[in-house]
């Protein structure tokens, strides 16, 4: 028997191997998870067998999922899209779970013992509606990812999906209540229902309040620590509440974040419960990977891709369905269909409490749960194909659609010569919009989100829905006839694209891309990009300025200053020292810019080198400090001396390099990272 050390030693080592190899391939944690647990679980390995800290650890992690759905969810957010998410929701959900419930239930009795041991009417009931489900984590990674959040078909899809998250809580409540005597089945129905609605109310009335009392009682203090406990303990106080009264921990957990949305503290209370929540969310699906029984996938492949395949077209179609009846063109509803077309990571949680709870029998839990992971699977395969799918089903209204847009674009561009073509419209789209306009600029601009192209172009902006990256789109905006490009997003890949399509049809055009990540500046000049216009950068060189006249410095020389380092493609400032305040995930990414300061010792086979040979290996020498005098891009035939600090700057793994070739021993002397020059 694993002692609790050796077994959290066991999932820990396995879970950073397994996942790690899986994200090489595009596999989503959920899934490695899984595969965790089963190859680690009493039906594989045997190393990790089911145990009541390892569940009850696990049953606090979708505690904390619950909870930051409730973070998510705010009623102004439902009140705007109210038409997606209670129409296109509302049926999705409850079609598909009545459908799949009575689909099951019509099925002679052999079929259907053969293909869910055990099958009855609540066994019915909590498959229909578990596997009506889709995949929230899966689906709105992959269309933020693929920039797609904000079109129609992702509009949808995040609804449906919003609806779904609700529609978890009442399954919560009535799957406990199917585990009693089915003669008594309605009384505890209404019973759990009559709870759930006392305790809602009692804690929406006289909830809010006390949130922000509390939570602004305790911020006071000025204590991470003290904040983090405090939102531990508030989580962990709801769930134990909601359970005290006989309801699930979850249904309190997601009230307490629903509370806590309604307050100014909504973002940091999401960033102190992210770490909690996403180790033990990882726990519950080792948990469930260890109920699976990899042998039943073998044994029962007919049966899995049968339930798998009905699963996936059943959804498509209704989905399909609901959209064309209400008003969407077939491209868009079979977009969604696609999108929507998987079970998703509640099914788990719903499957595994009615095996807790004893609705569901053990072997056809282990069914189940082996064709949700085999749909998760496969749903990221079908998701690349859904442009052919579009394509099969809705051809020519697909065609007929992209016609209309094109039209409405060349519309605005046919009068217009020597404009300027916006690509994106967000707020430094608008904002560029705007200045052009006091000037008499003319421009055209395109931007992917319905949304915000309908709202600007009914206030008279020259915006249309369109993808810049599409040849079709840039030529009905007048590629040929424009003065200048510009690219107005922060998103490098999505850009590099449009740049590929631009230099393809019109090589001369220039082109100014904005960008955040200063390390992007060379990649999209090699693109094509004319001009990158690091915004970062470009603003510490605003309060440079402004910096120098403060002190003296005549306007004249700060000018010359600035045209110095623009023309130098902003080298200069390039890349910074990371330290461990730096908590912006994107100021750490591997493909930004770092510094790093070497100390080059005595006996280093790179004395004598010159700082030509270190700028070969693909990094830049910022700076030298020699003898206590620092110099900005010193001359390339510097030669190098012990005693030396080089300060680089470049890509991580292109630093470590330029790092161990400046510190390598020369042959005779002792390691030089040991044998410096002491002052």
């Amino acid at each position: 028997m694993l002692s609790g050390l050796e077994l959290a030693l066991i999932l820990l080592g396995a879970a950073t191997v397994i996942v790690v190899l899986l994200r090489r391939f595009g596999v989503p944690p959920i899934i490695a998870y899984l595969a965790v647990g089963a190859l680690l679980g009493p039906h594989a390995a045997g190393f990790a067998a089911e145990s009541e800290s390892l569940e009850a650890a696990a049953e606090l992690g979708v505690v904390f999922l619950m909870f930051s759905l409730g973070l998510e969810f705010k009623l102004g957010k439902l009140v705007a899209m109210r038409r997606f998410v209670l129409g296109l929701g509302g049926a999705q959900v409850a079609s598909t779970g009545l459908l799949l419930m009575g689909g099951l239930l019509l099925l002679p009795a052999g079929w259907a013992h053969w293909l869910i041991p055990g099958l009855d009417w609540r066994v019915a009931l909590v498959v229909g509606f578990a596997l009506a489900m889709s995949s929230t984590a899966l689906v709105t990674k992959l269309l933020a990812e693929r920039g797609e959040l904000e079109s129609p078909h992702g509009q949808r899809a995040f609804s449906v999906l919003l609806f779904q998250d609700l529609a978890v809580i009442p399954l919560l409540i009535v799957v406990p209540a199917l585990a009693g005597d089915t003669d008594d089945l309605a009384a505890n129905l209404m019973l759990a229902l009559l709870k759930a609605a006392l305790t809602l109310l009692l804690l929406l009335r006289f909830g809010p309040r006390l949130m922000r009392r509390w939570f602004s009682t305790v911020a006071q203090q000025r204590s991470h620590e003290l904040f983090t406990l405090n939102v531990l303990l508030a989580t962990l106080l709801f769930a134990w509440f909601t359970r005290q009264v006989g309801l699930s921990m979850e249904l309190g957990a997601f009230v307490a974040g629903m509370l806590i949305a309604e307050t100014e503290f909504r973002y940091q209370v999401e960033e102190d419960i992210k770490p909690f929540r996403d180790v033990l969310l990882g726990l519950f699906f080792v948990t469930i990977g260890m109920r699976l029984d990899p042998g039943v996938i073998l044994s029962d492949w007919p049966k899995l891709v049968l339930l798998v395949l009905v699963t996936l077209a059943i959804k498509m179609g209704l989905v399909l369905s609901i959209c064309r009846a209400l008003g969407d063109d077939a491209a868009v509803a079979v977009r969604t269909g696609v999108w929507l077309s998987q079970t998703g990571e509640f099914a788990f949680v719903l499957f595994a409490q009615a095996l807790a709870v004893g609705v569901l029998g053990h072997e056809a839990a282990q069914l189940l749960l082996a064709a949700v992971l085999l749909s998760m699977v496969v749903s990221p395969i079908l998701l690349a194909q859904a442009q052919r799918l579009t394509r099969l089903l809705a051809g020519q209204q697909d065609w007929m659609q992209r016609s209309l847009e094109l039209q409405q674009i060349a519309s605005r561009s046919l009068i217009r010569r020597g404009h300027v073509i916006l690509c994106g419209f967000g707020r430094c789209g608008q904002s560029l919009a705007h200045v052009l306009e006091l000037e008499k600029v003319s421009y055209v601009a395109l931007d992917t989100d319905p949304d915000r192209v309908r709202e600007a172009a009914g206030a008279g902006e020259d915006v249309v829905f369109g993808d810049g990256a599409r040849r079709e789109v840039l030529l009905a905006a007048g590629l040929h006839r424009a003065r200048a490009l510009v690219i107005t997003f922060d998103d490098v890949p999505q850009a590099i694209r449009v740049l590929a399509r631009v230099r393809e049809l019109a090589p001369q055009l220039p082109v100014i891309v904005r960008t955040s990540n200063d390390a992007a500046i060379d990649r999209l000049r090699e693109a094509g990009a004319t001009e990158v216009v690091p915004e970062i950068v470009e603003g510490s060189l605003t309060i440079a300025s402004h910096a120098m006249g403060l002190a003296g410095v005549s306007a004249g020389r700060i000018r010359r200053r600035l045209r110095a380092i623009r023309a130098d493609r902003y080298a200069l400032l390039q890349g910074f020292f990371h330290g461990v305040d730096d908590r912006d995930v994107d100021m750490i990414e591997e493909d930004h810019v770092h510094l790093q300061a070497v100390p080059i010792p005595a006996g280093a086979a790179s004395l004598g080198r010159t700082l030509e040979d270190v700028l070969a290996l693909d990094v830049r020498v910022s700076a030298l400090v020699r003898r206590s005098r620092r110099l900005t891009n010193p001359d390339a035939q510097t030669a190098i001396e012990a005693g030396d600090v080089l300060v680089l700057a470049g890509l991580p793994d292109r630093l470590a390099v330029a790092e161990e070739w400046l510190l390598a021993r020369a042959p005779g002397h002792g390691n030089p990272a040991t044998s410096g020059v002491r002052e």
